[in-house]
Parts: C-alpha cells; structure tokens; sequence
C-alpha cells in the first residue's frame, strides 16, 4: 500500500513538472508571437507591427485563462503529491480551473470575435462559432460546479464527524 501511495504521489508530481513545461513553453511561444515579435518590428519602425501586435493580443486572450486552467490543475495534483487530503486540492482545483477554462471559452465564442472587429474594422462577425472554446467553456462550468458540490460534501462530512 505505501508503495503504491509513494508512486502516485511521484506520478503527481511529475505531472505538476508537466504542467509547468507546458504553461512555460506554450506561454513562451505566445509571448514570442505576440509581444516581443512585434515590439521588435515596432522598434525597427515598422508600422504595421503595432497592429499586428493588438490583434495577437486579442486573439490570443483566451489562452491566457486556459493556461492559468493547466497551472491551477498541476497545483492540485502538486498538492496532492506532497501529501494533501485528495478531497481537498481535488474540489480547489476543479474549481479554479473550471472557472479558467469557462472564462476562456467563453471569451473565446463572443469577446474575442467582438474584440477583433474593434481591432480590424469591417472583420468577422458577433459570433465566432469556436466548437473548441464552447466546449472547453461547458467542460470548465462543470467542473466548477463539480467542485462545488466537493466542497459541500467536505463541509457536510465534518458536520457529521463533530456530531459522532
């Protein structure tokens, strides 16, 4: 049983290791594509870098609170491998990374698009009909009420333990 305990909570953070290469390596890239690519553009005069530079921005908004959505995840199985109650970094981190990942997607279908029309005057429409961002937007409201529900039943069962 210990052995197994121990591989889990190495497994767990392993994959909090994971999480933080991908939220530095995708967060990397983004920041490359979208700042300091077109910052540099702008330095050397170009004019149209700035726009470039906004649109990336823009387009680009979702990711941030689907990042924050991986981090808050790798935090909770972190936890977990160093030993917290799975309860209670699994509720915490549902409800984090739900709540990212339903701002995300839902910035995705109809800020984003909205946003960009400012940007780009005459592009798009009211609607993008993201699939992905509306998925991950419904996923992210379940787990947030999932989560939820966790904390409750955390609050409820030491209810019944003081009363026993």
């Amino acid at each position: 049983m210990s052995l197994e305990r121990d591989g889990f909570r190495r497994r767990c953070r392993q994959f909090r290791l994971l999480a933080w290469f991908m939220i530095a390596s995708v967060g990397g890239l983004l920041a490359l594509m979208t700042v300091v690519g077109p910052a540099y553009l702008v330095a050397t005069g170009e004019r149209a870098a700035e726009a470039s530079m906004l649109r990336g921005l823009v387009w680009h908004l979702p990711a941030l609170f689907y990042l924050y959505g991986v981090w808050a995840i790798g935090e909770a199985v972190g936890q977990i491998g160093r030993g917290r109650l799975i309860q209670t970094a699994t509720a915490e981190g549902l409800r984090r990374a739900g709540l990212a990942l339903g701002v995300g997607g839902v910035l995705s279908v109809f800020v984003v698009v909205n946003l960009m029309r400012l940007v780009m005057p005459g592009a798009g429409g009211y609607l993008h009909f993201d699939i992905g961002g509306m998925t991950l937007g419904m996923v992210g409201g379940a787990m947030f009420l999932l989560g939820r529900v966790m904390d409750r039943a955390a609050a409820v069962q030491s209810e019944l333990d003081e009363m026993v």
